[in-house]
């Protein structure tokens, strides 16, 4: 999900997002429950029985949250940054700065979720014991121990990205040692489960089944989705293994003054095709411009507003060095959701200097063009 949706707020020092087809799942959870109950307690009030709804719903994803939150104190552990949590229609994910080093690291983060699933389970079931006589206590317990439950074990087939197919991918990149493999064969089980469940719901759908077919089926092209993604981002890394910004990037760095009027940059950018010039004053760095900013500005305002009074201030501008990953420097791009990123370099002087500029087009031309040549001749993918 490029954007996580609305910041909820923070916990162990993680942004906590809800996207926005939470809502859809919440609320449809929610009746599901409160029509389930209301066959199982004909004698609840309709009042009690949204109380018991939304209480079970909530919990729900409190435990998904707990279960994301399993995984990211271990990869934590392992110095490994977390950038987020969001909750969406298919349960929780958790975003980490960068892949484990090590295939047993990646085995511990990925064990973490069904281990907390299953402590909930025990936990809810517990309740059950502890408070025999309450209805309410009772049903929201069983219904929560019995889903996180199947959570713990669903989350355990060997199907990348489960977190089981996240196990697997340990188990056979410690046995090789070697990750890209590990990753295709992970990938390949992970599209094997998808498509079972696939067929598997159609089947449920055929038998009268409806709602749970449809679900599984969708689960089902979710997790196909997902898994060629994996091995995708795998392509890419292996695209881009060995290259530096250095290698890539453009010497010719355009420049505006900062006093040029909108109207004037415009024309600039329509005569050249160039999207991003840095703004120079007297041969001193002030800031960047960009066509993204360009557009931000109403166009019949164009002749009345300079470039000075739009653009990315100089103490904002993102930086790379030439020898930065090209692998790197690419995820920095696309976290800000940037297209471009100058490239600077120290002198003798300690003063940097602007010598040439990286853009996603420029990184995307170098991998399709190493894609149809073939493998590289150096480097290697694995870890």
């Amino acid at each position: 999900m490029a954007r996580p949706g609305m910041r909820i707020g923070k916990i162990l020092g993680i942004p906590i997002y809800l996207h926005s087809t939470w809502v859809i799942v919440f609320a449809g959870l929610t009746y599901l429950l409160f029509s389930q109950f209301e066959q199982q307690k004909p004698g609840w009030t309709s009042t009690q029985l949204w109380s018991v709804g939304l209480s079970t719903s909530v919990l729900f994803f409190a435990s998904l949250l707990f279960h994301e939150l399993a995984h990211s104190v271990v990869a934590q552990h392992y110095k490994i940054r977390v950038l987020s949590i969001t909750l969406f229609i298919f349960g929780g994910v958790a975003s980490i700065e960068r892949d484990p080093s090590k295939a047993i690291q990646e085995f511990n983060i990925a064990v973490a979720g069904p281990f907390a699933s299953g402590i909930l389970a025990a936990l809810f079931w517990a309740l059950i014991k502890v408070f025999p006589g309450n209805e309410s206590v009772v049903s929201v317990c069983t219904w929560l121990s019995a889903t996180n439950l199947w959570l713990a074990v669903f989350n355990l087939l060997p199907g990348f990205p489960l977190d089981g197919g996240r196990i697997f991918r340990a188990i056979i990149w410690g046995a090789t040692k070697n990750f890209s493999r590990a990753t295709r064969v992970a990938g390949t089980s992970g599209r094997l489960i998808a498509y079972a469940m696939i067929l598997l719901g159609g089947f449920a759908v055929f038998k009268g089944s409806v709602g749970f077919g449809l679900w599984t089926v969708i689960i089902g092209f979710f997790l196909l989705n997902a898994a060629q993604e994996s091995v995708a981002q795998l392509a890419i890394r292996e695209t881009l293994t060995g290259l530096r910004a250095a290698d890539v990037m453009s010497q010719e760095v355009p420049t505006v003054g900062r006093a040029i009027s909108l109207e004037e940059y415009g024309a600039e950018v329509l005569r050249t095709g160039r999207r991003c010039h840095l703004v120079i004053t007297e041969d001193r760095l002030v800031g960047m411009m960009n066509v993204h900013k360009l557009n931000s500005v109403p166009r019949d305002e164009w002749d009345l507003t300079s470039v000075q009074a739009v653009m990315i201030p100089r103490e904002r501008i993102l930086w790379a060095t030439p020898d930065e990953p090209l692998l790197g420097l690419l995820e920095r791009l696309l976290t800000a959701d940037i297209n471009q990123m100058p490239i600077v370099s120290g002198s003798d002087d300690g003063a940097a200097h602007i010598i040439g500029m990286v853009t996603r087009d420029s990184i995307l031309r170098v991998m399709q063009t190493r894609s149809e040549l073939g493998p590289l001749s150096f480097g290697t993918a694995s870890k």
